[in-house]
């Protein structure tokens, strides 16, 4: 009897080692399962003491991102660009220069004069008489009463710059109205004289033509027609 209650006992504690052993494979009594938890939390505990966790502590992104992360600053790298705009305006505000004012109708007053010599030439002068300095580019386009065709100019007279005038100063250019010879074609008697200017490229529009008085006698001119260039120096062009 005494045997069998052994065994039987022996059978309890192997059965109860058996189910120990069982519980401990699922994890749901086995203590060594909590000691993770305790881990995880001593770590937290460990970040937020550390140093390294008060910077992502201040990220107001939510993105939780590392100190590492964080140190590159995208600030530092956008500063340098955003300053490179107002630079460049500064360099091309200095580059520019004056603004130009063209000569024109509106700032100038314009004579035109029959000379006696050179034989059938005529001076156009033109003052400034406005309160700026103004350019006077190319020649003037000259047109008769009606004519339909826009007299050349001699490139021979073409000066090293463009023609500046300051308030109160002049500019000149000569005119050639018929060939002395006779050679001309398509003589006529014109009273009226329009002076063009011309903007900062060839052909270009200057802004208000000015209209000369001519002699009452009007004006000869012939197929020979041509203009100089305007001249600051009114020697440059006496004896074209």
């Amino acid at each position: 009897m005494r045997h069998i209650r052994l065994i039987a006992a022996t059978g309890t504690a192997v059965a109860a080692l058996a189910l120990t052993a069982c519980d401990n494979g699922t994890g749901t009594e086995d203590e060594g399962a909590a000691r993770p938890k305790a881990t995880v939390a001593a770590a937290e505990t460990n970040v937020s003491k550390s140093p390294e966790s008060s910077t992502p502590a201040k990220d107001t992104t939510g993105t939780g991102t590392d100190s590492g992360a964080t140190e590159a600053s995208p600030v530092s790298r956008t500063d340098a660009p955003s300053s490179k705009p107002a630079a460049s305006a500064g360099r091309k505000g200095q580059s520019t220069g004056r603004s130009v004012v063209l000569c024109n109708g509106t700032n100038t007053s314009v004579t035109a004069q029959l000379l006696s010599r050179p034989l059938n030439h005529m001076l156009l002068t033109v003052k400034n008489t406005g309160g700026k300095t103004c350019d006077l580019p190319y020649y003037p386009v000259l047109r008769f009463d009606e004519m339909q065709w826009v007299p050349q100019a001699d490139e021979g007279t073409q000066p090293q710059a463009v023609v500046s005038l300051a308030p109160g100063e002049s500019g000149y250019a000569g005119v050639l109205l018929s060939a002395a010879d006779g050679s001309g074609s398509g003589g006529m008697t014109a009273h009226k004289l329009t002076v063009g200017f011309q903007g900062m490229t060839p052909n270009s529009d200057g802004g208000p033509s000015a209209t000369p008085a001519l002699p009452a006698k009007g004006v000869y001119y012939d197929s020979t027609l041509k203009v100089t260039y305007w001249q600051k120096d009114l020697g440059a062009i006496s004896g074209w």
